[in-house]
This record gives C-alpha cells, sequence and structure tokens, in this order.
C-alpha cells in the first residue's frame, strides 16, 4: 500500500511474541501507516551461538529503516554475551533514553496521582560501555567513560526537549562528591549549557539524595537528566512509582534512528499465558507513531488506551478489586483497545501529542588548553609484605620520577597509612615527576626498570592535567 513507512519489528523473547502481536494489532485496527519488517534477535540466536544475538540480516533492515520497535529479550548472563540493546543503541547513535512517567490514577494504583515527568538518560558512555578487566585473581575493573561530547549531547537534549514539550524545569543528578572527574564533568556541563535556557529552571543534586527527593515527591520534578547508570535504575524506579513498569514505554533517540521499547524484561514464566499487559509496548508504539510524524493516529491510540483503563478493562497485572470490572487476557485487552479507537477519555486527560522532537547533531569542539604529563600510575599483584616491597620499590632509582603514594581499594596506605589494613591483593604505585613534568621516555624507562627488577605490573594509567 502507498505511504506506508518501512519500520524493522523484533517479536523478542519470552512474552515479547504476545505483546507484540497485541501492540501490531491495535495499530492496524488505527490504520498506522506502517510497514513491518520482521526480524529475530535474542535468545533463539544466543542459543545458536549468536554471541551478539542479532543476525547481518536484521542490521540490515534496521540500517535501513532507521526505526527500530523491539519486543523485551532474553540476554544470558554472564559468558561474555552483551547486552543487545546496549549494542543497538550504540551502533545507531541512540545516545538519548527518554521515559515519560506519568500516573493514571484511579485507574491504575499509585502513591503520587499528580506524577507526571520524564526521565532523560544518556545512553551510550558511563560503565555501561563495557569495558571490564579481571586484574588479578581476585579482583574485577569496570571502566566508567564520561566524554565532555557525550555530556553536551544528553545535558542539551534534555533542555530542548523540556521546551519542545512545554515543560520548564531541568534536573541534573550527579555523584560529583565523589566521582569528581567523570560526574563532575557531567555537571560542570550541565551548569554551562544551562545558561542558554533562561526560560526553563535548572537544578543538580546528588543522585542518592536526589532519588529520596524522587521517591517520594515526584510531582517535584518535571524532567531529570542523568548519566547512563544512574538514569537506568531511576527510570524504573519512577516507572514503578507511577503505578506499574508495565505500562511505561521507552524511546531511544539519536540523529538519524530511533528505537522503542517497553522497560520491562521478557518475563519467560508468564510467556504463552495471554496474561501479560501489552501496555508499555503499545506506549513505546505510540512514541514512534510521534516520531514518524503520524500525530493523528497516536493520540486516536492513546485517547482509546485510556478509555480502556478508565473503562475499568485491565490485565492481571494492574487488576485491582472494587476498581478493576474486569480481567482481561492480553489478546483481549488489545481487542478491547481496538473498540475504544475513536473515543476520548473522560475523566484522564486526553492525548496531544505535538510534532515530534527529533535532535539535531551536535558537534562540539575540541576543548582548548595545555595537557602536560606528570607521572603515572602504576598496578601491581602483590604476594606478601607489603611494607617491604614499597621499601624497595622507594629504593630504584628512576631519572625524573619518584614514588609519592600507594593506594589499595582507593585508600592511600603510604607515605600516610589510612587504609584499615583489610587489604586486597590488588596495590595502585603512583610516580611523579620530579620537576614540572614527565616524558613519555621517563615512564617506559620506569616501566622497563620495574620489569627488569621483577616487579610485574598489570596495568599503568598516565597522569595528565590540563590547563586552559
Amino acid at each position: 500500500m502507498a505511504g506506508l513507512i518501512p519500520i524493522t519489528v523484533a517479536h523478542g523473547d519470552g512474552i515479547g511474541p504476545e505483546i507484540m502481536e497485541a501492540t501490531l494489532f491495535i495499530l492496524k485496527e488505527a490504520g498506522a501507516r506502517i510497514e513491518p519488517q520482521e526480524v529475530t534477535i535474542g535468545e533463539k540466536l544466543y542459543l545458536q551461538g549468536v554471541t551478539q544475538g542479532i543476525t547481518q540480516e536484521a542490521w540490515d533492515s534496521i540500517k535501513s529503516t532507521k526505526v527500530f520497535l523491539k519486543a523485551p529479550i532474553t540476554t544470558p548472563q554472564g559468558g561474555g554475551y552483551r547486552s543487545l540493546n546496549v549494542t543497538v543503541r550504540e551502533a545507531l547513535g541512540l545516545y538519548a533514553n527518554v521515559r515519560p512517567c506519568l500516573s493514571y490514577a484511579p485507574f491504575v494504583p499509585t502513591l503520587h496521582p499528580s506524577m507526571n515527568l520524564v526521565i532523560v538518560r544518556e545512553n551510550e558512555e558511563d560503565l555501561y560501555s563495557g569495558i571490564e578487566y579481571q586484574q588479578t585473581k581476585d579482583v574485577c575493573e569496570s571502566v566508567k567513560l564520561i566524554s565532555r561530547q557525550g555530556c553536551e549531547r544528553i545535558v542539551r537534549f534534555a533542555f530542548e526537549y523540556a521546551r519542545h514539550c512545554g515543560r520548564k524545569k531541568v534536573t541534573c543528578m550527579t555523584k560529583d562528591n565523589i566521582m569528581k572527574k567523570t560526574d563532575g564533568l557531567f555537571h560542570s556541563i550541565f551548569d554551562q549549557l544551562s545558561r542558554d535556557y533562561s526560560d526553563i529552571v535548572a537544578e543538580h543534586w546528588i543522585v542518592d539524595i536526589g532519588a529520596a527527593k524522587l521517591a517520594v515527591q515526584p510531582e517535584n520534578f518535571d524532567v531529570v537528566v542523568l548519566p547512563n547508570l544512574y538514569g537506568d535504575i531511576l527510570s524504573d524506579v519512577t516507572a514503578q512509582l507511577s503505578g506499574s513498569v508495565g505500562i511505561s514505554g521507552a524511546m531511544n533517540i539519536g540523529a538519524e534512528a530511533a528505537m522503542f521499547e517497553a522497560i520491562h524484561g521478557s518475563a519467560p514464566r508468564h510467556a504463552g499465558k495471554n496474561t501479560a499487559n501489552p501496555s508499555g509496548l503499545l506506549q513505546s508504539a505510540i512514541y514512534m507513531l510521534v516520531y514518524l510524524g503520524q500525530i493523528e493516529t497516536a493520540n486516536v491510540v492513546q485517547n482509546a488506551w485510556l478509555k480502556t483503563l478508565e473503562s475499568g478493562k485491565h490485565t492481571k497485572d494492574i487488576f485491582r478489586d472494587g476498581q478493576s470490572k474486569a480481567m482481561l487476557g492480553t489478546k483481549e485487552f488489545a481487542r478491547a483497545v481496538a473498540r475504544h479507537l475513536g473515543e476520548a477519555p473522560a475523566s484522564l486527560k486526553g492525548a496531544d501529542y505535538r510534532a515530534s522532537f527529533k535532535p539535531q547533531r551536535v558537534v562540539s569542539e575540541a576543548s582548548a588548553g595545555v595537557k602536560q604529563l606528570n607521572g603515572v600510575d602504576v598496578y601491581f599483584e602483590l604476594a606478601g609484605n607489603w611494607q617491604e616491597f614499597i621499601a624497595r620499590l622507594q629504593n630504584i632509582n628512576i631519572s625524573g620520577l619518584r614514588l609519592t603514594a600507594v593506594f589499595n581499594r582507593g585508600a592511600q596506605v603510604w607515605p600516610q597509612q589510612l587504609g584499615a589494613g583489610d587489604y586486597i591483593n590488588h596495590w595502585r604505585c603512583r610516580f611523579e615527576s620530579n620537576g614540572s613534568f614527565a616524558s613519555q621516555d621517563q615512564i617506559l624507562d620506569l616501566l622497563n626498570i620495574l620489569h627488569q627488577h621483577g616487579y610485574e605490573f598489570f596495568k599503568a594509567e598516565n597522569l595528565f592535567s590540563f590547563t586552559a
């Protein structure tokens, strides 16, 4: 049929096929102008030894349509299987994860009936870059990456999204009282860019107390922007605060592509029972229609869904005695929504989607200033007396560099012993320049001398300072 927009569709695992079937049924009944291209991803492929969980044919479809509607998948834990969600987000540049969270009281139980906020989560960096190492027999490391470019993109996205949607406040949450470099960069970029949006209130909270306030008074928040890990956790918490994770959808947005998905998992225990709630995936599909410019259809589907909630026709997860009138299965709920197409809710606020917000590509200028090499941190797995080890290191003659500190678990143990003494076999020794700066040759000489003396290090991290 002419005028249909190709989209890529994955039915996923567990309850995924059931809720996708229900969602596509509603979209078809509503006259959505889409042409689904079905692909297989997830558990079936993992079991066949495809460790990424996706085939080249699926990639070709996604990169062609640039619009991906995805049901939940099951990712095996451990064993070298990387999250397919993370892979897709990185491959398509989907740097912004957007999760609207609002209540539908009294039809969906919640302690916060006036809640209406949006979580904007950075989607490509932080600990989710998946850079991990086992450094000793007992110690593993996960690398937290935060870039200026990544911060600028997501923070500007949050402000532009707020402005586009008529929202009045953007809240940033970080833990920069502890992670002063990484979270400190995110916070500083937020403060800098907020000056470009004088029409929007900007505030910052340390994430622990911010999360506590969000849990108790979500109505005091509007748009919340966070680095990846905090955003992942708080978006699920916030969705549950609104009434149920099962009715919340998510958008993954980039400059040229988008992925739409429910935020809950594949729930394999409930698969095949016709009890799953398709609302989360349906909400995501409605966001997809808005993204595709099919605003009228999006409003019609959303209003039909709201009318279904008002009518008391609920799936098992949100059914409540005294409030709900009928407990419906997945298929029956989809048919109920379809029967309400063209109707408007009576008490819940009706849908009023506006033109899609699509971010412009942000090009960040390289930071100006001078980069200076000051020394190096060298990491050792130590067996034996650590005091003797440090004494021997002090006696090694290394031209231009000197041992200035030793750490264990991040706590200094020398020259001041601040650690409690419960040490692990993971020692970080800091060598700094005797003069104003160090050289790469000095670093290489140091590592070579350490090797010649029989000290087996497993990592060296250069120490830099940056001046404007």
